[in-house]
């Protein structure tokens, strides 16, 4: 009867140890990643865009987790690119090789939310449409 008693604590010991980490992650509810991304056009040099027929002012949701979804119109590949980058938007860069014109007329995007459990603010001033296009979807609305 000892060695009964003896077995059933060691299998239920190396059950828990085996497959308790698994119980766990399978509950484990991943961190939210909701963002609210802003564009502004223009800035105090210069009163309005090159197009006069461009919005003044844009903005978009994006949420990544539990999946992508929002009013950003590339949310899939948005979040994507996020996720390869951790959330760090500064981390994101140029599409190599392309070129844009080299005229000013600048774009003021705000970043602002949470990012896996992270709070995100991030601004940065493109240069131009072109330039803030080259940056990839999280950008692009």
């Amino acid at each position: 009867m000892r060695n009964t008693a003896r077995w059933a604590a060691a299998l239920g010991l190396a059950a828990t140890v085996a497959f308790g980490p698994l119980t766990g992650a399978a509950t484990a509810a991943p961190e939210a990643s909701s963002l609210v991304l802003t564009a502004r056009y223009g800035d105090t040099y210069t009163t309005l865009p090159t197009d006069p027929a461009a919005p003044q002012f844009s903005e978009v949701t994006l949420t990544c987790s539990p999946s992508a979804s929002g009013t950003h119109p590339y949310a899939p590949s948005a979040c994507a690119e996020l996720r390869r980058v951790d959330g760090d938007l500064d981390a994101l860069q140029p599409t190599p090789g392309v070129m844009c014109p080299m005229y000013f007329d600048p774009i003021v995007v705000t970043v602002d939310g949470v990012w896996e459990g992270r709070h995100v603010s991030y601004e940065r001033t493109f240069g131009n449409a072109c330039v803030k296009s080259t940056y990839g979807s999280v950008f692009a609305f």
